[in-house]
């Protein structure tokens, strides 16, 4: 009787040992309930204290949380854009929990926040596909449009003060669906066409205007140059009548002689056949003095 009296006692003691003592590990931070209403956080973000603690038994309960990022995946859904196309859109969260107390007094659990936080994504993903064209979210341009949804989500999730932090907004996909796809990629490529068809316009009209100019231009110096040339050789040929007229006036008989042998070397070439009268006055300076 006394050894089954023992065995009892032990037993009690030990549980309640074990409803006074709880392990809290790295990577999960505790919050403490006495009789359901919060009173501590274990191991918060920022506050590291992991192991094992104490409590009162019975009186208080423990509820731990992650304290890792958490992975909200969205389910693929559809989206318009500001032009009314209809995008497949497949997105994610990850976000972390910084005050467990505000979480709990919010969502009670991560299933609780797993509804506020897929309504919130699916407020923001809607807000900013609607305000810009599916051409700019197909054609690439996630990394701006992931900015701003994450934007959105921060701004609600700060207002709301949830106890967490947004850590990355991704989206996977925003493509159109496959029914109508063609006709869109068909139109975008008709738009390009035409773009690229005016710039080409434009780029052939301003190279025509450049060549027109330098037409001009080169004209324009072709008969300056002329005109130049013609000025220097004007100049020229004065200069040389004058030379001409001073060598005359010095020696009149000598400048005969000169030109009547400039004469001869141009009108006597190889094989050139000349019919003139011997006296001449071309032959003058080849009689001799004697008449003959």
């Amino acid at each position: 009787m006394i050894r089954t009296f023992g065995i009892i006692i032990l037993a009690v003691a030990v549980f309640i040992g074990l409803q006074s003592v709880y392990t809290v590990s790295e990577t999960e931070q505790a919050l403490i309930l006495r009789l359901g209403e919060p009173v501590d956080a274990v191991n918060e973000v920022g506050e590291p204290d992991p192991g094992l603690h104490f409590k009162p038994p019975f009186i208080m309960e423990v509820l731990t949380f992650d304290k890792r990022n958490i992975e909200l995946d969205l389910d693929p859904e559809e989206i318009l854009a500001s032009d009314q196309e209809r995008l497949i859109v497949d997105a994610f969260l990850r976000y972390r929990i910084t005050d467990p107390l505000r979480f709990y007094q919010t969502f009670r659990d991560e299933r609780g926040a797993r509804v506020r936080l897929q309504q919130i994504m699916d407020d923001s993903l809607r807000g900013v596909i609607a305000s810009i064209p599916s051409s700019e979210v197909i054609s690439g341009q996630r990394a701006e449009l992931m900015d701003r949804v994450q934007a959105a989500v921060e701004d609600q999730v700060r207002t709301g003060s949830f106890g967490i932090e947004v850590i990355d907004v991704r989206i996977l996909r925003a493509d159109l669906p496959q029914q109508i796809a063609e006709n869109v990629f068909q139109r975008m490529r008709s738009e390009r066409d035409q773009e690229a068809a005016r710039i080409r316009a434009e780029g052939e009209q301003r190279a025509a205007e450049i060549r027109a100019n330098a037409d001009r231009q080169a004209a324009i110096i072709e008969a300056e140059a002329r005109a130049e040339s013609e000025r220097i050789r004007g100049e020229g040929d004065a200069r040389q009548n004058q030379i001409f007229a001073e060598a005359y006036s010095r020696d009149e008989e000598f400048f005969a002689f000169y030109r009547s042998m400039l004469a001869y070397q141009q009108a006597m070439g190889d094989g050139t056949p000349i019919v003139i009268p011997p006296d001449s006055e071309f032959f003058n300076y080849f009689r001799s003095e004697t008449g003959q």
